[in-house]
């Protein structure tokens, strides 16, 4: 099962959690716990990015804020831990080439 969510930010440097929602967080956790693949595509639109963030590392973020901690997710972690997602013409945002690294990598683990 693969589930996703999509978001954009006009932030540059951070991807804020006020722009998900806690039912959606609870549905991809569900996802995740029952073996599904889950993951969100996040597009900072005065950068022109997008990237497909792998779910486990958007919990982090999202439980580590209700104990004191950032209320939003870094570019930079998001550029390192996420899947850049190139435009192109046809398919203007093609996340089926990050989707099958992350789960060649989900693979090998």
């Amino acid at each position: 099962y693969i589930d996703f969510e999509a978001k954009e930010t006009r932030n540059k440097t951070s991807f804020p959690l006020s722009n998900v929602h806690q039912h959606q967080i609870d549905h991809m956790k569900a996802v995740d716990q029952q073996g599904g693949i889950c993951f969100m595509i996040i597009k900072f639109a005065p950068l022109e990015e997008v990237y497909l963030l792998p779910s486990k590392q958007l919990f982090i973020f999202w439980d580590e804020q209700w104990k004191g901690g950032r209320k939003s997710i870094p570019y930079a972690f998001i550029k390192k831990e996420g899947y850049y997602i190139p435009f192109h013409f046809q398919a203007r945002v093609d996340y089926a080439a990050a989707l099958d690294k992350l789960i060649s990598e989900l693979e090998e683990n």
